[in-house]
């Protein structure tokens, strides 16, 4: 029987399996919204959190760089009002280069796992590398430098780049996440969050079978 993880339970995962996961909190009133923003230090991003929803920024779903308790409120009744809308989720707003990483079950090939531009751009840039699974470290560094946005990840024009073997790694320990857990059929986190030197998972959804 098909097991779908929104956002709540994929990334209460992964943080148990010990992937770097953005702090969050998942709230349903104004106060705790307001409360949550406080606990996390502003600027914050409110989402729309349902397993019903699949891209949040189609239904106006992701409100981002919030810098007040006021802000704060006008978003959450906006967010709160969306249809199959189960709970919103409040962050720190973390800026960075985005990106997405996915993993997909197929039937011939067993797992394989992708890495691309992120964000709202995914469909739009179309810029993915793959590999099957399982990766080595030359598999995950060649990946990274076959996408098109991987002169920005190195930083361009002054912009600092990000922690290149830290993404790697992330890949490779994906990877084997995914050789652990056999029913595991898809796995998609969009977006991974990239600075100078750290890296963060802000969204994520797991299939089992």
């Amino acid at each position: 029987m098909e097991k779908v993880l929104a956002e709540k339970e994929a990334e209460a995962f992964l943080e148990h399996e010990g992937f770097p996961v953005t702090e969050r909190h998942f709230v349903t009133t104004e106060q705790q919204a307001v409360q949550a923003a406080s606990l996390l230090g502003y600027p914050v991003c409110l989402k729309v959190s349902s397993k019903d929803i699949l891209h949040k920024s189609d239904v106006g779903g992701v409100k981002i760089d919030l810098r007040t308790s006021a802000e704060v409120l006008e978003a959450f009744r906006k967010l709160i009002k969306i249809p199959k809308c189960q709970e919103v989720m409040v962050q720190h707003y973390n800026t960075g280069q985005l990106l997405l990483i996915g993993i997909q079950r197929d039937p011939t090939f067993g797992h394989t796992i992708a890495v691309g531009s992120g964000g709202i751009y995914t469909e739009v840039l179309k810029d993915v590398a793959f590999r099957v699974c399982p990766l080595t470290h030359h598999d995950a560094k060649n990946m990274v430098e076959e996408l098109k946005s991987y002169r920005l990840l190195q930083g361009v024009r002054g912009e600092a780049g990000v922690d290149l073997e830290q993404l790697h790694q992330l890949l490779l320990r994906l990877s084997h996440l995914a050789l652990c857990y056999p029913h595991l059929r898809e796995l998609d986190i969009n977006p991974v969050i990239l600075q100078k030197d750290q890296l963060f998972i802000a969204d994520a959804r797991i299939v089992f079978d």
